[in-house]
């Protein structure tokens, strides 16, 4: 089944059940296991992490997996150049009509544009939040994920599913 559609779904993040962060995207496509949206930062102001810079303009298109434990954000600038990729470890994706929820499992992964740099990040906060000690297969697979994604990302495998084969970074699809 492929659907494509321009239809609007909030995006909820979760995070030790709570909500971090509801935004509305455009879904751009949802194939029942995959569902693509597309948003502008949602955040007010710009975001320096260091490695990357979050900004008004900046436009996210992100895949969220029913049967994965990661969701990657395709990070542009308003003109269209690719920063990179930030990968969240979630819980698998739930759409329930008009909301995408995914539960936020403190792991995330960077991966800039050129493929140079690809950074583990929040593995701190992973081990201080009990996750290991609460729900120990969430947190083996999590860990999974983290290990997944960065294997993508350092083979050169296709982080996004609507990447072109032929970018530069990374360009064999999974």
């Amino acid at each position: 089944m492929s659907e494509t559609s321009a239809d609007q779904v909030a995006v909820v993040l979760m995070k030790a059940g709570r909500m971090k962060i509801r935004y509305p995207a455009e879904v751009v496509a949802d194939d029942g296991t995959v569902v693509t949206v597309r948003a502008p930062w949602a955040a007010a102001g710009v975001r320096d992490f260091g490695f990357v810079r979050f900004e008004p303009g900046d436009v996210f298109t992100e895949h969220y997996w029913r049967d994965r434990w990661y969701a990657v954000k395709e990070v542009r600038t308003s003109a269209g150049v690719l920063k990179g990729w930030y990968c969240d470890v979630t819980r698998p994706a739930v759409r329930d009509g008009a909301t995408l929820t995914v539960e936020d499992l403190d792991l995330d992964l960077w991966c800039s544009a050129d493929g140079e740099t690809i950074l583990r990040l929040d593995e701190d906060e992973f081990a201080e939040s009990g996750l290991s000690e609460r729900d120990p297969e969430a947190a083996s697979q999590a860990m999974s994920a983290l290990n997944t994604l960065e294997h993508l990302a350092r083979t050169g495998a296709s982080l996004s599913p609507s990447l072109p084969k032929a970018s530069p970074a990374l360009h064999n699809a999974p």
